[in-house]
């Protein structure tokens, strides 16, 4: 249970926000002044504050300060009147979480906390991923959008129904299929991850079914495919839409009958395997038009989990935002930072055409890039090299060419910085490697390295 401790010396304020934290199933205590409330934090330990500045008995500053000594500490929410701003911003500058203006709204205060409590889960997360040297992670969201995928995977975690998860790309589709993975029975078990769309045709069979020594020209030894590796575990089958149909009923068939040959070989082999699949196709379209078995398709989507994009769950944008930003100040090693809520706001507005990944690549690059503790709206416009626009200036043809040509430059640039690597590329872009190769061949851009 989370344990918050309100330090204000008005009862009423405290009062009515014990009431509210009750209702929200949190613990809570109140203190009236600054020696009250380190008796209180002496007999227990508290997860958040909620520290009013001006106090009978001191400033709230002083008690900031002396919390910091220490090396675990709660987080610290401040209260503050209008003729205390300047004291507030202080605050944050010594790592006070956010601060909230009075008389204050009970449904800004819930939303604070609410976002501390995911912070500080993030935090743990993030020092435990670093110890373990394990990039798993959890869906960071409270929109209405992520909590129906996140009670789908309560659902469907134990069972092993087969999972379809589809949405475009940067969602997070294969967090996903891992975290189905990690909460089902089968979590001790191999997690093998298949990109459909990043193996040529020619190549895919023998990547997932494995071949014989000598089965054709530069098999020199025995290779196991990913449904023998993935054997008593998971299978995602990521991209599955640019499976060539050629394959697919074999695909098919391991659904079926949970059996293949490797190629070269007449030996059946029987494996128990939970396949979980995604695409960022609309895989019922590609059925009608005849790219896609309908027979798999039906077999693959039991349970059909839709990942939005970022422009349907705003409301996450700055969970992920202090999410990513503890994450890559940890792997960078820099002081944490925080943001202001301008530069949220910013964030918050723009379109995010490449999701949670693109919003993850502009975060890394703030935290790189960025030289003070506090990131404000006009860093955050300089890094990702935002300009206003006036839209009445162009029109049809021609707007298109200028999108166009700043797409090739960008491209161009990125291709530079990676020295030529397509992989490198595409990753500091947020695309898929054959998101890339299309973009590429439609503007005109030579062919480069497969690095």
């Amino acid at each position: 249970m989370v344990k918050i401790l309100i330090v204000e010396d008005e009862k009423r304020i405290i009062d009515s926000l014990l009431d509210a934290f009750k209702l929200e199933g949190y613990f809570a205590k109140g203190s009236n002044t600054i020696k009250e409330a380190q008796m209180n934090l002496y007999n227990e330990p508290f997860d958040i504050i909620l520290l009013d500045l001006w106090l009978p008995d001191g400033d709230g500053m002083k008690l900031i300060e002396e919390l910091n000594k220490n090396e675990i500490r709660p987080d610290i929410i401040v209260m503050t009147g209008h003729g205390t701003i300047e004291k507030a911003v202080n605050a944050i500058k010594l790592g006070a979480f956010d601060f909230i203006e009075k008389p204050l709204n009970l449904n800004r205060v819930l939303v604070s906390i609410k976002n501390c409590i995911k912070l500080r889960k993030t935090t743990c997360e993030n020092i435990e991923i670093k110890n373990r040297g394990d990039e798993t992670g959890e869906i960071i969201g409270e929109s209405r959008a992520i909590k129906d995928v996140l009670q789908i995977i309560d659902k469907v975690a134990k069972t092993d129904g087969r999972v379809l998860i589809t949405g475009e790309n940067g969602t997070g589709k294969e967090l996903v299929a891992r975290l189905i993975h990690r909460r089902s029975l089968k979590k001790d078990q191999p997690f093998i991850k298949v990109n459909c769309a990043a193996i040529p045709k020619e190549l895919i069979e023998s990547e997932l079914f494995g071949y014989e020594k000598g089965a054709f020209t530069g098999a020199v030894g025995l290779k196991y495919g990913k449904f023998e590796l993935a054997h008593k575990g998971t299978i995602f089958l990521d991209e599955i839409g640019d499976m060539d149909l050629s394959l697919q009923a074999k695909i098919l068939r391991v659904l079926q009958d949970g059996e293949f040959e490797r190629v070269g070989s007449n030996k059946t082999i029987k494996v128990d395997v939970r396949v979980i699949s995604a695409t960022n196709k609309d895989i019922k379209k590609e059925v009608d038009e005849k790219r896609f078995r309908e027979d798999l398709y039906y077999r693959l989507n039991v349970i059909p989990i839709y990942v939005p994009p970022l422009r349907e769950r705003r409301e996450d944008i700055i969970l992920l935002v202090n999410y990513f930003l503890n994450k890559f100040c940890i792997k960078n090693n820099k002081k944490l930072k925080t943001i202001e809520t301008e530069a949220c706001k910013f964030l918050m507005a723009l379109e995010w055409k490449g999701n949670v990944r693109e919003l993850q690549n502009i975060i890394e690059r703030i935290v790189i890039l960025s030289s003070d503790e506090i990131i404000r709206k006009k860093d955050v416009e300089n890094i990702i090299g935002h300009k206003e626009i006036n839209i009445q200036e162009y029109h049809g043809e021609q707007l298109r060419a200028l999108v166009a040509e700043f797409e090739k430059m960008v491209i161009l640039k990125a291709l530079q910085y990676s020295d030529g690597s397509i992989q490198k590329t595409a990753e500091h872009l947020g695309l898929e490697r054959t998101g890339l190769y299309k973009k590429m061949e439609r503007l005109g851009i030579k062919k480069w390295s497969e690095r």
